[in-house]
């Protein structure tokens, strides 16, 4: 890849987006998150993947300069149904994926930062959808991914005025998981990652499958697909261990199985 690197340390896969000067997101900036997941997939060795951005920014938002070379509505429209296509992956995908925010994650940036499954900023990290200043909107299901964040009210505050929030006011409406000081970011998002790690790979994606149902299905469907999971991972190799483990007082081995 082009404009991701990445390293595996402790069980959790370290990718670095390093697309100067900005980490604009590029159509193959945004294919190589693809590549990403599909490297790290079958890797037994990788149980959390944290992305974060090489220089100034975790990522500015999508590449401007690029959109002058598209011409019409449907290529637009395609374009935009790929971006989601492959951020619905980052969603859905069976080892968690955490983003570490500093600098800023603004547009597109923000829609990939959102479709992680956990967000650590910098407290003095912005965070955005300037889109309306273009005369766009977002296309990467950025409309539909920040209400569920921090409530309707504050997404169109946001979406309308272009305005960005900081990283501490993310915390605080739930756009992140925590904000740090700039030079905690990395290695406290490092040790949540490892400690997620940790875990039963088994039980991790049946976890990130039902955090699906709570947000896309209703209560019913959700509890229902919580007890059919519950039994199929009740009887794996991890929980025959993770119990076993409890009772002699150990450390439990996960393999996933």
């Amino acid at each position: 890849m082009e404009f991701i690197t990445w390293t595996k340390e402790d069980g959790v896969a370290v990718a670095t987006i390093n697309r100067p000067p900005a980490n604009a997101l590029s159509r193959s900036l945004i294919l190589e998150v693809d590549e990403l997941l599909n490297q790290v997939e079958h890797d037994e060795e990788v149980r959390v993947i944290v992305l974060h951005g090489e220089g100034r920014f975790f990522s500015a938002g999508a590449d401007i300069k690029e959109f002058t070379s598209v011409s019409s509505g449907e290529e637009f429209s395609k374009l935009s149904a790929s971006g989601q296509k492959v951020f619905e992956r980052v969603e859905t995908f069976h080892k968690p994926v955490i983003a570490a925010i500093h600098g800023a994650a603004l547009g597109g940036g923000l829609e990939l930062a959102m479709s992680c499954h956990m967000r650590f900023v910098t407290e003095n990290a912005k965070l955005g959808l300037p889109e309306l200043q273009l005369g766009l909107i977002p296309g990467f299901a950025g409309t539909q991914r920040l209400p569920r964040f921090v409530g309707v009210a504050k997404a169109a505050e946001m979406l309308l005025t272009s305005d960005p929030i900081s990283g501490t006011e993310a915390a605080q409406y739930g756009l992140a998981n925590r904000a740090y000081a700039e030079e905690e970011l990395l290695s406290q998002t490092l040790s949540i990652a490892k400690k997620i790690a940790k875990k039963s790979p088994v039980s991790v994606k049946a976890a990130i499958d039902m955090l699906q149902y709570a947000k896309h299905a209703s209560y019913f469907e959700g509890v229902d697909a919580e007890a059919q999971s519950f039994g199929t991972v009740f009887v794996s190799e991890d929980a025959k261990e993770g119990i076993q483990a409890f009772l002699e007082k150990r450390e439990a081995q996960f393999k996933g199985k």
